[in-house]
């Protein structure tokens, strides 16, 4: 998704044979991507990775389903209020908005992944609200703490790891049409652009550590909104080398780069990865509009095209009252919003703001599980009454 690694012990082109110094063969994996038009990542196991046996599928977390059709509305959620789910991140996870393109759920998980578990339904995008921890693939381990974005693509067996006691808190994205960079900040070469909210060096990829055997031999793979179980002989973190463009990153939300301009810019300035039916935007603590009678405050906007989904971290939202960290608002399309009472005016002479939160816009309505209605804000619609 970002730019090509290659670590470990490859062979000198790809598809020919790669031996250990006993003489024994190498076996090559292809992790590809549109079928073989896409990006691709060559691994080189010590053993057969294709060999697995069915078994029961232990592990899993439910998959979204949706509410009763509600009136239209705005929307406020208080996931710190989420009744906790315990244990690992592959049972943890509970559904709150979805749609046909992306599911939006909170994890808070106790513990390390018990099996390794890969969804080959979407590309996974984590945002760290609490906690640090370890993401342990085939590719190599993969550090990450409080206020990072974890992506993981689709098919890639993975065992999160978290920090032992520390509260973890993570919202969990599934793309199930991919996650890139968005195409605005890539040069012809595919380089991000100089003028990009970010660079290469912002990224941090996989330290590579070779082959590995926890003694872990169960697989989970989520495919088709159902999990499946296999058992394995061997460790499948059996590389000894990999080549491509198909792994995990981690990104800081805090290593974007804000832009400001002499009136207020729209959310595309904020935008920080691409899925199919969304933009995925991070606002970070930045100064504001410098025009001597700007309005910093979001103005009040009917975009008819999409839902607008905004996950709060922490800091002082101006166009909000009543949020706090871990607040999640939805504003469906199809009615007009924009900032409570008084901050519109209230804004005028601010220079900076100092705000953190996650952002989805989505083209497609989402949908709302049960979860999240148990944890609404039922006065949030009127809250933006002015009488």
């Amino acid at each position: 998704m970002l730019d090509r690694m290659a670590v470990g012990e490859l062979p000198r082109k790809h598809h020919i044979a790669l031996r250990d110094a006993s003489g024994n063969l190498r076996w090559e994996e292809c992790l590809t991507r549109r079928g073989f038009d896409g990006p691709y990542t060559i691994a080189y196991h010590e053993r057969r990775p294709h060999e697995q046996k069915l078994a029961p599928a232990e592990h899993g977390f439910g998959a979204p389903v949706a509410a009763a059709e509600r009136p239209l509305a705005k929307r406020h959620y208080r996931s710190p209020a989420l009744p906790q789910r315990p244990g690992p991140q592959v049972d943890a996870r509970v559904p709150l908005l979805f749609n046909e393109d992306l599911t939006l759920s909170i994890v808070r998980p106790d513990a390390a992944d018990p099996v390794y578990f890969s969804n080959a339904d979407a590309d996974e995008l984590f945002f760290v609200f609490e906690g640090a921890g370890t993401l342990r693939t085939m590719l190599g381990d993969l550090r990450f703490e409080k206020d990072d974005y974890v992506y993981i693509p689709r098919g890639l067996f993975y065992r999160f790891l978290p920090d032992a006691g520390a509260p973890q808190s993570w919202l969990a994205m599934e793309a199930s049409g991919g996650i890139g960079i968005p195409s605005q900040w890539r040069n012809e070469a595919g380089q991000l652009r100089m003028d990009a909210p970010y660079s290469h060096r912002d990224f941090r990829r996989p330290t590579f550590v070779g082959p590995m055997d926890e003694g872990i031999r169960k697989l989970v793979v989520k495919r088709g909104g159902a999990f499946h179980g296999f058992s394995v002989a061997h460790s499948p973190l059996d590389v000894v080398g990999w080549d491509g463009t198909v792994y995990p990153l981690v990104f800081p939300i805090l290593n974007f780069q804000p832009r400001a301009g002499l009136v207020h810019l729209p959310p595309d300035w904020h935008g920080t990865f691409a899925a199919r039916g969304a933009l995925i935007c991070s606002f970070v603590p930045r100064v504001v509009d410098f025009h001597p009678e700007a309005i910093p405050c979001p103005y009040p906007h009917s975009s008819y095209d999409c839902d607008e989904f905004l996950f709060y971290v922490r800091g002082n939202f101006t166009s909000r009252r009543g949020v706090g960290p871990g607040s999640i608002s939805h504003h469906p399309a199809g009615i007009p919003h924009g900032p409570h009472p008084g901050a519109y005016e209230a804004s005028i002479g601010h220079k900076e703001t100092n705000e953190l939160a996650v952002m989805i816009d989505t083209l497609k309505p989402l949908r709302v599980t049960e979860a999240a209605i148990g944890i609404e804000d039922p006065g949030y619609q009127d809250s933006f009454l002015s009488g």
